[in-house]
């Protein structure tokens, strides 16, 4: 059966097609068609024309991930295959574009970019997995709107609180943490200290979550404020983001309960079962991780999310070990924020946190060493079907690792050659190996006295003129 290979690089409203063989070669000339029913129509003749020319032929077809644009050529593809013989793949768009470096390509066009996609289907095709099932799509979408209307609602605070610190700047006390709902509805009543020190404690109670006594410190606060904006423009600008920010807290609230209601999966109530993991986050774990039949190991899980250490040693370089940082930040985020909560309600976490810090590691670095330990105890979970069991982590702690054992005199390098005094290496590299020399020569020395004492006329040679 012969094979060719279709790259789609997708832009917002079009795509661009590339159809070459297993030597890389096009075969037919790059097209674009238009994200219509006209454009899909076109595709499906033009594959099928290209199919009935060749006999004994399979497609495989690759497009990257590109946020969603690329939805609607895949589902059309996938429709296709009840009459055309092709096979249909998602990409890594940083994986085509590893390649496309390889090749060192210069020049960067959409036809070029389609060729780059079905170069990669050519070079990688053990790395590709045809026609993956999306059983996520609805519950990444719910969770990418709540993610977005996240953002928004933290670009509010940050203006808001901006603004609060001119008109009204001892509430920012009780913000600190949080901006708390209470708060909003006062700044929306008495959008400034100038207002607030007017009002009556009695008209204030009565805003849920305002004790009387805290009513009476509040006016009491307003009369005593260095509060500098007193004019209307900045009244409204807060009364409208107040207003904002509470219908953003209302629909996140909205949206998350409908997201872990609707959401019946078991891998998550497993996940939930680690302390520190709420039903949230639980679900924005799953999203990235999905099945744990896609990672080989904890530690492919690890690099996808990007928390495993990198370190670079190189000629007399060397690096020290940091977090890798690959791929996106949200997953991070969320590992980031669990980590925070298991240090206050996970002992294995706090242990190993304090661990860390008593051998003088850095804060965010003992972070980051809790972040791969919960990814990793994630991974075991899902692999073995199991709730969190502090005790099956402690026990494969202690399980003694066997050491290998260099023989004295041996390179662990593989070095097929003594190192040689006259080789051109660099003077730092020199006084590393000067320093192995020392360290091999210990081993040779034997102890005691092993040469005769000189006597006679040789001390008498030995000893300087007087």
């Amino acid at each position: 059966m012969k094979k060719f290979y279709m790259g789609i690089d997708v832009s917002k409203g079009y795509a661009d097609f590339m159809i070459i063989d297993t030597r890389k070669k096009p075969v037919i000339k790059g097209f674009q068609l238009d994200d219509t029913f006209e454009g899909h129509l076109s595709l499906y003749n033009i594959v099928g024309r290209f199919l009935s020319e060749h006999s004994n032929v399979m497609l495989f077809v690759g497009l990257e991930s590109t946020g969603g644009y690329e939805n609607n050529w895949y589902n059309s593809l996938t429709a296709f295959q009840g009459s055309l013989d092709i096979q249909v793949a998602r990409l890594n768009p940083l994986g085509v574009k590893r390649n496309s470096q390889a090749d060192l390509k210069k020049n960067t066009t959409d036809r070029i970019s389609a060729q780059n996609i079905a170069e990669y289907l050519v070079a990688h095709s053990e790395k590709v997995t045809y026609q993956q099932q999306d059983q996520l799509a609805g519950l990444r979408k719910q969770w990418g709107f709540i993610q977005m209307l996240t953002k928004q609602r933290t670009q509010f605070l940050n203006q808001f609180k901006g603004l609060l610190y001119t008109s009204n700047p001892e509430l920012l006390r009780y913000c600190q943490t949080e901006t708390p709902a209470w708060v909003l509805k006062l700044v929306i009543q008495y959008p400034s200290a100038t207002r607030l020190k007017k009002a009556k404690a009695k008209t204030v109670a009565k805003i849920p979550f305002v004790s009387m006594n805290k009513a009476q410190q509040l006016v009491a606060d307003a009369k005593r404020s260095v509060a500098s904006s007193t004019d209307m423009a900045t009244e409204e600008l807060l009364v409208a983001m107040a207003r904002q920010i509470t219908h953003l807290n209302n629909t996140i609230d909205q949206q998350s309960r409908r997201m872990i209601k609707t959401c019946e999966v078991p891998e998550i109530d497993l996940i939930n079962t680690f302390p520190g993991i709420s039903d949230k986050s639980a679900i924005g774990l799953f999203i990235e991780i999905q099945t744990v039949k896609r990672f080989a190991s904890a530690k492919k899980l690890a690099s996808f999310f990007g928390v495993h250490p990198v370190y670079k040693i190189s000629g007399d370089g060397v690096g020290g070990i940091k977090m890798s940082k690959q791929g996106r930040k949200q997953p991070r985020h969320i590992l980031y924020m669990v980590a925070l909560a298991a240090l206050q309600c996970n002992p294995l976490i706090k242990n190993i946190y304090e661990k860390h810090q008593k051998d003088g590691k850095h804060n965010m670095a003992a972070m980051g060493i809790l972040m791969h330990k919960i990814l990793r105890i994630v991974y075991g979970m899902l692999k073995n079907n199991k709730p969190f069991d502090p005790r099956i982590d402690i026990a494969n702690s202690q399980r003694s690792v066997p050491v290998k054992k260099v023989a004295p005199g041996k390179n662990p390098n593989r070095r097929f050659q003594d190192y040689d005094s006259k080789a051109p290496v660099s003077r730092r590299q020199k006084k590393k190996r000067l320093e192995q020399d020392g360290s091999h020569s210990v081993n040779d020395t034997k102890p005691g006295i092993t040469e005769p004492v000189p006597v006679g006329d040789i001390i008498a040679n030995m000893l300087p003129e007087i």
